[in-house]
């Protein structure tokens, strides 16, 4: 009785083991890239230090229309994001530039003035990651 229970629990192991599981493609592996993995801005800055508090994360998609150039601002906490469309430049007060194609990440600047304009002929979206603190600024308008 017992050999009999092992073999059916080994068959059954075996089976499954060499079954793909139901609803996945056995053709495609799951993949994970880096886009960016940085102690520092794309401006090379060092990031700042998390805030104290309930940490509270706020992921926007941004859309922004063909020749719009964004009101001068800067960010409060540590963000970054994804351009998923479009290109985008980003400015700083000081003068330093970023472009942006569709694919690009970027680690965004903190604490430091700065506006982005598409200077594309579509919209250009984004989706960005902001590492804040409960009830406190993500974005601050000059």
């Amino acid at each position: 009785m017992k050999l009999k229970f092992y073999f059916l629990l080994f068959c059954l192991v075996f089976a499954f083991s060499t079954t793909p599981a139901l609803g996945t493609d056995t053709q495609e592996k799951v993949t994970a890239t880096i886009l960016a993995k940085s102690t520092h801005s794309w401006d090379g800055t060092p990031l700042i230090p998390y805030p104290q508090g309930q940490p509270e994360v706020t992921i926007l998609r941004i859309r922004i229309p063909a020749g719009t150039t964004l009101p001068l601002h800067t960010h409060p906490v540590i963000n970054a994001g994804v351009l998923i469309s479009g290109e985008l430049t980003v400015t700083t007060q000081t003068g330093k530039i970023l472009q942006l194609k569709a694919g690009d990440p970027i680690v965004e600047v903190v604490d430091t003035w700065h506006s982005g304009k598409n200077q594309g002929s579509g919209p250009a979206d984004i989706i960005v990651f902001y590492a804040g603190t409960k009830d406190a600024p993500i974005t601050l308008k000059q």
